[in-house]
């Protein structure tokens, strides 16, 4: 089974975008291009507190960034992918991609 440097591509997925939550939240971001917090709190069906530290985590990695807007005397945050997010959602498809291959091309051997 010639398969061991193509597995590696498993142990290279940025674990910041794996987790199921914040990789939900970056594939809202990447469709929608901005998202208010109440607009990903409707899209994910998260609680408050679990999308704010998901989005703290997605902050503190560079992926994501915020901006403070006005509604009246209201204020909002919008959210959007920043480059560095873009690039490192990029990369977590080909390397996704590339293991899907890999897998693909084993079962059907």
């Amino acid at each position: 089974m010639p398969v061991g440097d193509e597995l590696r591509h498993v142990m290279e997925l940025d674990r910041v975008l794996h987790e199921p939550a914040r990789l939900l939240i970056i594939v809202i971001l990447a469709l929608e291009e901005r998202a208010s917090f109440a607009d990903l709190l409707r899209l994910t069906g998260m609680s408050n507190g679990n999308l704010h530290n998901h989005l703290r985590r997605l902050d503190q990695a560079g992926y994501v960034e915020a901006e403070s807007a006005y509604r009246g005397k209201r204020e909002y945050t919008i959210w959007q992918l920043s480059e560095v997010g873009r690039s490192a959602f990029e990369i977590y498809q080909q390397r996704m991609k590339a293991v899907c291959q890999l897998v693909d091309g084993l079962t059907t051997s």
